[in-house]
């Protein structure tokens, strides 16, 4: 069984910058369909970015659109998320997802299509 666990979470100010990652466990991260997502308080958990399993390919949310990268090491079995250029409304815990049910070169973005994910990092902006 897969398991995510994501860190790189933190405080920052308005402005600043974080690197989040997500290592997964087994020998086939190379193959699986990635994502993030976010989740903040009161609210349902939102995509941010995806990647498929080359890296060649990647999706993001309008909001984070030349704020945020995804990117991945195969070799490594880690998923990054760069954040920059960070505003409160980036306030959230962020989620790693993995589609790990079929071998696909397909990108995903929708919340239903990951069967397997992280427990979460927090992220804090403020002001």
């Amino acid at each position: 069984q897969v398991q995510l666990v994501e860190s790189g979470g933190g405080q920052v100010q308005t402005g600043g910058s974080l690197r989040l990652s997500c290592v997964a466990s087994g020998r086939t991260f190379r193959t699986y369909p990635m994502g993030w997502f976010r989740q903040g308080a009161g609210e349902g958990r939102a995509f941010v970015a995806s990647i498929n399993w080359t890296g060649g390919s990647t999706k993001y949310a309008d909001a984070v659109k030349g704020r945020f990268t995804i990117s991945r090491d195969n070799a490594k079995n880690t998923m990054y998320l760069q954040l920059n250029s960070l505003t409160p409304e980036d306030t959230a815990v962020y989620y790693c997802a993995a589609r790990t049910s079929t071998v696909t070169a397909a990108l995903y973005y929708w919340e239903s299509a990951f069967d397997t994910w992280g427990q979460g990092t927090p992220v804090t902006v403020s002001s």
